[in-house]
């Protein structure tokens, strides 16, 4: 996977899908929302990438039945955060609770297709900017859009954190950002206008006020502004009004993290088709 992450770097189609990934994440979610962003901060996302990979697991690979202690045994966070944050996506609609079938005692956590939509909307673009690379036909993202597969994805890539640490590791400046509020949502805005800025034929930036983009990703302009405050003063990227002006440094990263991210979910996406294809 290393190799191949390096060989997307230099490849020619490589920006431009990237640019497209960014737009992708930056688009306002479909989704209705509760009263607070439920899934764009890394600790409530490792929440619910956890409840998925536990459903799918026990649903495709044997795995332990997917009750609310199972999560909290691997949600990393304490056992307290995650039964209230579970009770806040079962009042959402994101989880529904059935009773197993083999211990009437027990309550299973099923992630909604919305749910898994949402958490798994990277790994689709992600797929897809793969597709733009391969010049797939037809695209393999399209098959993500149906949601037993996308969870599919979303267990095995779990089960390889689980083993191995998580995928973010190497990549500060990105991890900064997914552990705030709607941070990486924000930092692929910038990263697509930048894009936008320096490629052709690629998506429009999106507007980077501080009023637009908290409108945008529904959260108060002060935490847009302290996000860009530190942003400039950590050197990363500024907003200026021909666009923003982002670090080589910044740009390096987030194009090693994205390849990474390419090449893991190309690999296990082949795995999952393998799956269904043998199970059909």
């Amino acid at each position: 996977m290393p190799i191949r992450a390096a060989l997307l770097r230099d490849h020619l189609r490589f920006r431009p899908a990237l640019a497209v990934y960014c737009s992708g994440m930056a688009e306002v979610s479909p989704v209705a929302w509760p009263i607070y962003k439920l899934f764009d901060q890394l600790g409530r996302y490792l929440v619910c990438y956890m409840l998925i990979h536990n459903y799918y697991a026990w649903r495709h690979a044997g795995g332990r039945a997917p009750t609310l202690a199972a999560l909290q045994r691997v949600a990393g966070s304490s056992e307290r955060q995650t039964a209230g944050f579970v009770a806040a996506l079962k009042a959402g609609r994101f989880v529904i609770v059935d009773d197993d079938p083999t211990d009437g005692r027990q309550k299973l956590l099923r992630p909604a297709p919305a749910m898994v939509a949402e958490i798994g909307r990277s790994v689709r673009l992600f797929i897809a900017a793969m597709d733009a690379v391969d010049q797939n036909t037809p695209p393999r993202a399209a098959l993500f859009s149906d949601a037993d597969l996308l969870g599919d994805v979303l267990q095995r890539s779990a089960a390889h954190v689980l083993a191995n640490g998580t995928l973010l590791h190497g990549f500060p400046t990105v991890l900064y950002f997914a552990e705030r509020d709607c941070g990486y949502p924000l930092l692929s805005a910038v990263m697509g206008a930048h894009y936008a800025a320096t490629l052709p034929g690629v998506p429009p930036a999106v507007p980077l006020t501080v009023r637009a983009l908290a409108q945008r990703f529904q959260v108060s302009p002060a935490h847009i502004g302290n996000l860009l405050g530190e942003a400039e003063r950590q050197g990363w990227f500024s907003l200026e009004p021909a666009g923003p002006s982002v670090s080589e440094a910044l740009v390096g990263e987030f194009e090693a993290w994205a390849a990474g991210q390419m090449a893991h979910y190309e690999e296990i996406a082949d795995e999952t088709r393998n799956f269904f294809d043998m199970a059909s």
